[in-house]
């Protein structure tokens, strides 16, 4: 179980790399009434990745086949890290929309690939792809309001 908390935690720090100035940035960007505060994020991300890596394990202990569904996992991992360089490091909001979208198709992908193996480990994705629902539509609504900001 800790090797697949540390793959996700991973891809975490991959992306907190990209937003070690996101707090700054963040607080220039004209966001919509309903944008949670840059101190939530951190939090919420801590929980998403623990339970990230909790789902990943339980597949990887099913008995079922699950090199694909642990494929699809790597492959979102790898989409999650690449959204916080997009957005915050390089400032491409049309790149870090359409990669968001990419993203929430690949969590579904995931999710419905660990339902074969394990239904908690599906329903333990849940939230993440609830949050990234709602970070898709975040981050249309920045990118729009923000064209001096973000291309």
């Amino acid at each position: 179980m800790l090797g697949w908390l540390l793959v996700a935690f991973a891809a975490g720090a991959v992306g907190a790399i990209a937003s070690v100035d996101a707090a700054g940035f963040y607080a220039q960007l004209i966001k919509p009434s309903w944008a949670p505060p840059a101190a939530v994020f951190a939090p919420v991300w801590s929980a998403l990745y623990f339970l990230m890596g909790i789902s990943a394990w339980l597949v990887w202990r099913s008995p079922s086949q699950n090199r694909a569904a642990l494929a699809l996992f790597g492959a979102q991992l790898v989409a999650n890290a690449l959204w916080s360089w997009l957005f915050f490091a390089w400032h491409q909001g049309a790149f870090a929309c359409a990669e968001v979208l990419l993203l929430l198709a690949l969590i579904l992908l995931t999710l419905r690939a660990f339902w074969q193996c394990s239904r908690l480990a599906a329903i333990l994705l849940v939230p993440y792809l609830l949050w990234v629902s709602f970070a898709s539509v975040l981050t249309w609504s920045v990118w729009q309001s923000n064209p001096g900001l973000l291309s």
